[in-house]
């Protein structure tokens, strides 16, 4: 006898000889997974397009924003990203920080290592590319700090909700770094706070076990949640 054609309608019957939670798993991550890499297509070349005016307005509506938030305010460790492929740029508030003796960071991708440290930056810090191409500063292991020594993080993203979920780029850095917050329930250090334009605002998003929620997403209008 044959059984039934394979379908969505019929692999969710628990009867089906085709049915069982992994396959079910499977098929749902395939989807889920095109829906993410499409949302991030569109974000990073919204992005993208935005012209130079737009940008450095938006960069500096953003430190605007961030030098009256609490968390900012009160802050001494802060860690930052140099902006690239369209992101906002963080520049502006790491002078602000500079300029009002908060010590900054960047995060540094450690050795053999798919998780990341924070460096400390400076004006004068010398800069070396990554195997990624990636500008990170010129300093001794010993000098670099971890996710758990920095007060404020501020994290570059492709896409966010108002829930405090984000598209990354796809490489799962942070998440990997930041995965011991999930544990936490009492004490979470550091705060974390993502950063972007607001035509990066989508809708509610799918979200993974591994992925480590935001506190709050700013933009150069608002603050989500």
């Amino acid at each position: 006898m044959n059984s039934a054609p394979l379908s969505w309608g019929n692999l969710a019957k628990p009867g089906h000889p085709s049915c069982s939670a992994a396959v079910l798993q499977g098929m749902l991550q395939m989807v889920n997974d095109t829906t993410t890499n499409e949302i991030r297509r569109l974000k990073r070349q919204q992005r993208r397009q935005l012209d130079n005016h737009t940008r450095l307005h938006n960069s500096l509506s953003l430190r605007s924003r961030l030098s009256h938030d609490r968390n900012y305010r009160y802050c001494t460790h802060i860690a930052l990203y140099l902006a690239n492929d369209g992101e906002i740029d963080p520049h502006y508030i790491c002078e602000h920080a500079w300029d009002n003796g908060k010590q900054v960071y960047l995060p540094i991708l450690a050795p053999l290592k798919d998780s990341l440290y924070f460096a400390p930056y400076l004006p004068d810090s010398k800069l070396q590319l990554n195997r990624f191409n990636i500008p990170e500063p010129v300093c001794r292991p010993s000098e670099w700090k971890t996710a758990k020594q920095m007060d404020l993080l501020l994290l570059p993203l492709v896409a966010f909700d108002e829930q405090g979920n984000r598209i990354g780029m796809g490489g799962g850095f942070y998440d990997r770094t930041l995965a011991y917050l999930r544990y936490r329930t009492n004490w979470r250090k550091p705060v974390l706070v993502g950063l972007a334009h607001e035509i990066q605002k989508t809708g509610s998003l799918v979200t993974q076990s591994w992925d480590i929620p935001l506190d709050y997403v700013l933009t150069e209008e608002g603050r989500y949640p």
